[in-house]
């Protein structure tokens, strides 16, 4: 049955009985979404059908999310109460995301807090900021360290507080340092076909029955624009924060 299957090459981070830890392949849709593409959730649980040969239908939950372009640290549940407990870790913020990216221009300070209400146009999938106490707004914060800079570009550590759609892309636009390759929300300084820099390096919450803190360290690909910095990704990538 293996053989007629073709799936992507996973990279698994992280695999017990209750949970599983992967690098997001880029460009893959998290779960199936209306491109028809195959997507990370349906992914991984044809790859458990075949490694584990289950029968039937595999059960495996989702957590958390990752943008389409995005790559890196992820982790399902592979039984509905860790499925239960890990949505839970993540509702009282006890699940600890961290990224990395790399921004247009220089960020204001080396280190800083971002705060905004984020407003999500369902029917365009577009984010903006608007004022506060606005109708479906959300408030969205994040803390960022600047790792390292040249001319035109800077690369940052994003530990995230709150999970709202498209955050990162669109605070770092509002701050005046749209991400390298966004083609949503820094149309005026990318190319069409630019990859977004933008990587979940680090996924870390308590076990859900062990209780003990699991961390997943993933690194960018070794390619432009990351490799402008290849000391601060891989040599410090286990680093929290990395500053």
């Amino acid at each position: 049955m293996g053989s007629e299957h073709k799936l992507p090459p996973l990279t698994i981070l992280y695999e017990d009985n209750h949970l599983l830890g992967v690098e997001k392949i880029v460009n893959v849709p998290t779960q199936a979404d209306i491109s028809g593409d195959m997507d990370m959730l349906n992914l991984l649980k044809e790859d458990i059908k075949i490694r584990f040969d289950k029968p039937g239908n595999v059960y495996l939950g989702l957590v958390h999310r990752l943008d389409r372009p995005v790559g890196g640290a992820m982790i399902f549940a592979k039984t509905s109460k860790a499925a239960s407990r890990l949505s839970d870790a993540v509702r009282t913020r006890k699940f600890d995301k961290t990224y990395v990216a790399v921004v247009h221009g220089h960020p204001p300070d080396r280190q800083g807090r971002l705060k905004h209400t984020l407003l999500k146009n369902e029917q365009t999938n577009i984010v903006s900021a608007v004022s506060e106490g606005t109708p479906g707004g959300k408030e969205a914060v994040l803390d960022y360290y600047v790792l390292g800079q040249n001319e035109r570009f800077s690369l940052i550590q994003v530990v995230l507080h709150t999970g709202r759609s498209h955050q990162i892309r669109v605070q770092c636009k509002e701050m005046g340092c749209p991400l390298y390759g966004d083609q949503k929300y820094g149309t005026s300084m990318n190319k069409p076909g630019q990859q977004l820099a933008l990587w979940s390096c680090s996924v870390g919450f308590p076990h859900p029955v062990t209780k003990e803190y699991v961390q997943l360290i993933s690194v960018p690909p070794r390619e432009y624009p990351w490799n402008e910095w290849p000391e601060k990704l891989y040599q410090s990538a286990a680093q929290q924060p990395f500053v």
